[in-house]
């Protein structure tokens, strides 16, 4: 019963708001993802389904005759696909199955349930919105159940009350439910994630497990990549020799040693193989860049002419800062590892249960060494000297390794190899998006909720018990009141929808309206059957002041910039994507760094009119995130007014990626004084 209440408040705070921005595809990543599958379907001849370059299921290439209902697709030629299979074909599926089922159930439903409307398609979309909001919905339901698959486990590691402490904390974890509204890989990769922890160490000497735990690796990496990780548990267990085998632990055994591995890692690539076909099957790609960056130097760079490599090995160069993109430089200048515990702290988890999860992360080294201490205490009494390295040493000796194979450590040893490594790699990525981390925080709050929830056979003072158990009401507490107001963000309207209706209430047809390049442009077209609501009645813009950084951030590119700025009517910014950025790296942007402050001081004759943004508040209090402080920025007095309007707490800075799609805050100028290029660039004398 109280499993099932916690799936249902989980379910409900991620089904609610999936049209957050009214599906107009605000997020970059899931509105590249679902360009995509507007061409994926099933094949008229199949035996073209496997040529890479005609079959209507290959992500890496545009069919030559791709076409949907309302959009222009590219026809013949290659295309980048970062991600997993799986994702898209699921998220294909399950459109096509909501399109069939929606003609049939819609005469029986309510006409304004979220189901009928946008699931069932009672509104009648075009694919590409109507399959937005489908696999948004899809999304919802894995990360649901994430928190059903961290429940079994944590039963099966400690005991149901922890299962369920666990699972309640990951109910209310905001970066999983704010993952669980877009079409990302990321929820998928969690969810299989945990399903092959869970199968690894629900049976362990199960050969059947061991071969279901295979082939969810291959679902997890056929999802991400980086799903690749789970390779070492799943191969360190098919080591392990069954539970009824009492030989001596140092005897050859085939089966276990080779036959064993070999066959579970099969089932693994089998299942990759079917559910990401072409990434074994396309070899047409050439790489982009021959070289890449390392250090100082730059290195050939690896290719097979591999779709899938070539496009893993991309996202790889990004993540570690390998490439010089605009839209990463914003982790200049951060720490590893210490960057992102700050933002689950503060964003992602919530303090309290952020504690309780960095708490976690010596949960599984601790509990092995509980539960081998006997052991250990033992190897001492027979007459060796204890030192660390002697329980390392202690694998060989064939009287001793049964221990470690068959003790109550093991399931913990097995997470714990995947966990450190994951940990390890990715908290130490140059991009830092918490969602990279997503896998690994169920595991995170499971072994925090077992370190706080005492456990019925531990002899505990009554004290510490009582306080044990009020850190576990308070972190309940807390964790659900945040989850409850960021959920509330979804019940306003998204700031660069209310922002574009603010532009066509306000601006004259055919006024010229800047935004900035890597950033979104507004107004945002918000009913494409009305001409008053179409971007298309404005001319736009874009200034270039990321994209043009070190030797090309010249007078010469002020210049360019400052006629734009001169000849518009209004800028928009739509968050503080560039903002945010070059303030803080004055060497890269010597002139572009000191633009936002001359904007917002009104000295480039702007003057603002329109501020907008959206917050998690609960009973009218916000939880604001400042975009000024970091940078160094003093916001301009409408903006400053506007917060202190806003009742509630400043929680400080806030990573771009976890404000950027769902709550960016917009800035609306007008240009007043309709200074001169070169007036403007008068300003600027002695500053380049």
């Amino acid at each position: 019963m109280a499993i099932s209440l916690i799936l249902l408040a989980a379910a409900v705070l991620r089904l609610t708001g999936l049209d957050w921005d009214d599906y107009n595809h605000y997020h970059p990543d899931e509105r590249y993802i679902r360009w995509v599958a507007t061409s994926i379907s099933w094949p008229d001849d199949w035996s073209a389904a496997l040529r890479p370059h005609h079959s209507s299921f290959n992500p890496f290439y545009w069919p030559a005759e791709a076409t949907t209902r309302g959009l222009t697709l590219p026809q013949d030629e290659p295309r980048r696909f970062a991600y997993g299979h799986l994702p898209l074909y699921l998220g294909v599926a399950a459109t096509q199955a909501a399109a069939w089922l929606g003609p049939r159930l819609i005469p029986h439903l309510p006409a304004d349930w979220l189901l009928t409307r946008d699931i069932l398609n009672g509104n009648n979309w075009i694919p590409y919105r109507h399959g937005t909001a489908v696999s948004r919905a899809l999304a919802a339901l894995f990360d649901t159940g994430t928190v059903l698959l961290l429940f079994l486990l944590g039963r099966r590691l400690f005991n149901p009350a922890v299962g369920l402490l666990a699972a309640a904390l990951l109910a209310v974890t905001v970066i999983h439910i704010q993952s669980a509204h877009f079409f990302i890989v990321d929820p998928y990769l969690a969810f299989f994630t945990l399903l092959a922890l869970y199968l690894l160490v629900r049976r362990p000497s199960s050969l059947t497990h061991l071969l279901l735990a295979g082939a969810a690796v291959g679902l997890a990496v056929g999802s991400k990549f980086a799903g690749v990780l789970l390779l070492l548990p799943l191969g360190l267990a098919a080591l392990r020799p069954p539970a009824s085998d009492h030989r001596p632990a140092t005897t050859v055994r085939l089966w276990p040693l080779v036959v064993r591995p070999l066959v579970v890692l099969a089932v693994a690539l089998l299942t990759f193989a079917v559910t990401n076909p072409f990434a074994l099957l396309d070899h047409t790609c050439r790489t982009q860049s021959p070289t890449v960056q390392v250090g100082p130097w730059t290195t050939p760079r690896f290719s097979l002419h591999n779709c899938y490599l070539d496009n893993v090995l991309t996202q790889s160069d990004m993540a570690r800062g390998r490439s010089d993109l605009a839209f990463t430089r914003q982790y200049d200048g951060t720490l590893p590892y210490l960057y992102p515990a700050e933002m689950l702290l503060r964003w992602g988890l919530g303090l309290p249960l952020g504690l309780l999860a960095l708490a976690g992360m010596a949960g599984p080294a601790l509990f092995i060494w509980r539960r081998g201490e006997s052991k250990i205490t033992q190897i001492s009494a027979d007459g060796h000297k204890f030192k660390p390295i002697y329980v390392i040493c202690v694998i060989f000796d064939k009287e001793k390794l049964s221990w470690l194979w068959r003790s109550e450590s093991w399931p913990h040893l097995l997470i714990l190899v995947w966990l450190i490594p994951f940990l390890v790699s990715t908290g130490g990525f140059y991009v830092k998006f918490m969602r990279y981390l997503l896998p690994a925080l169920p595991i995170l709050i499971l072994y925090g909720a077992a370190l706080l929830w005492p456990s019925p056979s531990a002899k505990s003072a009554q004290s510490l018990i009582y306080l044990r158990r009020g850190l576990v009401l308070l972190t309940v507490l807390f964790g659900s009141l945040y989850a409850l107001s960021f959920v509330n963000i979804y019940r306003q309207s998204h700031p660069w929808t209310a922002a574009s209706d603010w532009l066509y209430d306000h601006v004259p047809v055919n006024a010229l309206i800047l935004g900035e390049q890597w950033d979104d442009l507004l107004p945002k077209t918000l009913d494409p059957a009305d001409p008053a609501r179409r971007f298309s009645r404005y001319r736009r813009d874009s200034l270039t002041w990321l994209s043009n950084v070190d030797g090309r951030d010249n007078p010469e590119n002020l210049l360019e910039n400052l006629e734009l700025l001169a000849e518009a009517d209004y800028l928009a910014l739509a968050s503080n994507r560039i903002y945010g950025v070059l303030p803080r790296l004055p060497a890269r942007y010597p002139v572009g760094s000191q633009v936002h402050q001359m904007l917002f001081d009104g000295r480039l004759g702007y003057e603002v009119v329109y501020v907008g943004g959206r917050y998690p508040n609960l009973a009218g209090f916000h939880l604001k995130h400042d975009t000024f402080g970091w940078p160094g920025l003093t916001p301009p007095p409408e903006v400053a007014a506007y917060f202190k309007e806003l009742p509630g707490l400043n929680l400080g800075r806030a990573d771009e990626s976890f404000t950027v799609y769902d709550q960016p805050l917009v800035i609306i100028l007008a240009n007043r004084e309709r200074l001169t290029a070169v007036e403007m660039a008068a300003l600027f004398d002695g500053r380049h």
